[in-house]
């Protein structure tokens, strides 16, 4: 071996010596670094990260530095970070879009724990770390996406089939909520129920999307059989507050993805902890750890906590959600924090290639 080929394998082993936070193994072993090349002093990495990262490539980056400067021989580290969001696999059998790589359902199975604004801030959150993301808005009784992103009117139509996206914030979006009046009861059995979810995804002109996030309304009925039988979805996301009557109900959404073949990727802990605004008392008032257990008991990944605070409320309920509200704060970052998360442990999920292989054509001649 010669001597750049074995500092080439030094600068490799320095490279494995980081353990990524968010794929939860070394670079070489989740096949993230593309190229490693030394020469002339100069060691030159490229690692391509199968999920939107802009806020944690500065990180990656001074990371590999770091470790590869260690190495002796090497004078300078150059390093290049990329990341490109592919599809992956969802349930057999149903359909993919070709406009939209990954739908990422979220999910509570109990309403009232903040699920739906959980659901907008992560869409924002994906957007914010470089993704291509939209969000519909899956309760047809009780909408709130339009309210909580600030939108009105109605979604247009080119050809009298299809509608477009509703754009707010940067994310294309749908809902009931922008074609009936914000008071109107949708009273509605279950049927048309699962039809007007079924139109919203179909004849919405979703447009290249890297992550469609769907917000699920609470339970494990239609809508949900709905999603599992027609809709493919790569994996999911359990939203849950620390307390018992809301983890039982998380765990039987959890039981609901798992029987349909749809992969969880965790559990968000929502309305951890309240900390005083006058004071600064930390107070657990629903508990706590829940989230973390039921994670545990799963074998799941714990995606992490946010607080109960008023600021959360204040911003949905103005159409500007904590993450474009205060996009340096303390409650973006815990949001862009899950959604690395979420965008890395969609990543290791096994690949879709169907659309890499060819149509076979007999043509008689």
């Amino acid at each position: 071996m010669s001597s750049s080929e074995s500092i080439r394998a030094q600068i490799e082993g320095a490279i494995a010596t980081y353990q990524d936070p968010y794929l939860g193994k070394d670079l070489i072993a989740a096949g993230a670094v593309k190229d490693v090349s030394f020469a002339d002093g100069t060691a030159r990495i490229q690692v391509v990260l199968g999920f939107p990262a802009a806020s944690y490539r500065p990180r990656l980056g001074a990371a590999l530095r770091e470790a590869v400067s260690a190495v002796a021989g090497v004078e300078k580290v150059e390093v290049v970070i990329n990341d490109q969001v592919i599809a992956h696999a969802a349930q057999k059998g149903v359909k993919r879009f070709d406009n939209i790589r990954n739908i990422i359902a979220v999910a509570s199975g109990k309403g009232g724990v903040g699920k739906s604004t959980t659901s907008v801030n992560l869409a924002l959150a994906l957007a914010a770390e470089g993704a291509k993301c939209g969000i519909l808005d899956a309760d047809i009784y009780g909408p709130s996406q339009p309210r909580m992103l600030g939108v009105n009117g109605q979604p247009q139509s080119k050809d009298g089939k299809s509608m477009e996206p509703m754009m707010a914030h940067g994310l294309q979006t749908m809902s009931i909520g922008y074609l009936v009046d914000e008071e109107t009861p949708m009273i509605w059995r279950g049927p048309m129920v699962t039809q007007a979810l079924e139109q919203l995804l179909r004849d919405t002109n979703w447009r290249d999307l890297d992550y469609l996030v769907i917000d699920l309304p609470p339970g494990t009925g239609d809508t949900q059989l709905t999603l599992a039988q027609k809709i493919p979805v790569s994996a999911a996301v359990i939203v849950t507050t620390p307390q018992d009557i809301a983890l039982i109900d998380a765990r039987k959404a959890y039981k609901m993805f798992e029987k349909v073949s749809v992969p969880v990727l965790g559990v968000i802990e929502n309305m951890s902890t309240h900390i005083c605004s006058q004071c600064g008392h930390e107070e657990h008032i629903f508990g706590s750890g829940g989230g973390e257990r039921m994670a545990e008991e799963y074998g799941i990944r714990f995606l992490g906590d946010l607080p109960l605070d008023m600021r959360i409320r204040e911003g949905v309920d103005n159409g500007s959600p904590s993450v474009v509200a205060e996009p340096d704060g303390d409650i973006a970052r815990a949001y862009r924090e899950i959604a690395l998360k979420v965008g890395a442990g969609l990543s290791v999920q096994a690949k879709d290639y169907s659309t890499r292989f060819p149509n076979i054509v007999i043509e008689n001649s």
